[in-house]
């Protein structure tokens, strides 16, 4: 089976923040990825800022797929961002819900409610012309009600015509598993590649964690926080904590890897490098 890898990126802010993209894309294009997704802030806020990411890396001749929010977003804001990519050439889009913008009333919803309804309204402006990928929660949505209803809404983005799936970042591989078992069940069948988050910052990474509901399990936390402000220590750990994870995933027959790299090379491309990614079949 052919496995992939991919990487995701973020608009930076500043010229600065630019320089560092661009030093990080110049790095990871050389192990040969899939493509670069690049995210698109609550409510459209990096909305130019990600057009001008992508701009560049299309540029660049960069494999690109924009990520696409529909929170307060119209049809035809929508549409003339897909019409954008089209003329671009770019054939693979993130399809996602997201999120209000901070102090939004529900008024600034917009015309799509859920990512589902973004993906139909994709295949029916621009039918076959994208490939769609879209979120899954192996450890479930924050939000959901229960884990039932957290599937069915998956469940609902495959039908309304997702091609693939790349899921929130977890630690723990029985997760995915479990969720690929029960997909299954539910007669799911896209492709659904594992997100994989390196560690590098435990206080940040925790923080984050929290708030998207990706747990780090207690044995990781208790190691990590025993490193203290040791960052290499903390460094060198999460590398070894990460391959691991990604091997067991690769072995098992993960269709392939998507790292959220935070628009940092350091700890992605270790990880990369020791499981042998870019340089033919991954290591066992």
């Amino acid at each position: 089976m052919h496995q992939t890898f991919s990487f995701e990126l973020f608009p930076p802010k500043t010229e600065k923040g630019m320089k560092k993209l661009k030093t990080t894309v110049s790095r990871l294009q050389a192990l040969g990825p899939e493509y670069f997704s690049v995210t698109y802030g609550a409510g459209g806020s990096t909305r130019e800022r990600t057009f001008a990411t992508v701009d560049w890396l299309r540029s660049q001749g960069v494999e690109t797929a924009p990520h696409l929010s529909c929170i307060g977003a119209g049809r035809d804001e929508i549409l003339d961002i897909l019409q954008r990519y089209r003329n671009e050439g770019i054939h693979r889009i993130v399809a996602l819900r997201g999120d209000l913008p901070s102090g939004a009333g529900l008024g600034a919803l917009g015309d799509f409610n859920y990512a589902n309804e973004l993906v139909a309204f994709i295949q029916s402006e621009f039918p076959g012309e994208f490939q769609i990928e879209v979120a899954a929660y192996p450890e479930f949505h924050p939000q959901a009600p229960s884990a039932w209803q957290d599937l069915d809404n998956f469940r609902r983005k495959v039908e309304a015509g997702a091609s693939g799936a790349i899921t929130q970042y977890f630690y723990n591989p029985d997760a995915y598993w479990r969720f690929l078992d029960d997909c299954g069940r539910r007669g799911i069948t896209i492709p659904i590649v594992p997100g994989i988050m390196p560690i590098t910052n435990y206080a940040s990474l925790a923080r984050f964690s929290d708030a998207c509901g990706a747990e780090i399990p207690r044995w990781l936390r208790k190691r990590l926080e025993a490193y203290g402000e040791d960052q290499q220590a903390v460094f060198d750990f999460g590398v070894e904590v990460v391959c691991e994870l990604c091997r067991n995933l690769l072995e098992g027959g993960a269709p392939g890897l998507h790292f959220y790299t935070l628009n940092q090379s350091a700890a992605t491309l270790a990880i990369c490098e020791r499981l042998g990614l870019g340089q033919g079949a991954p290591a066992a």
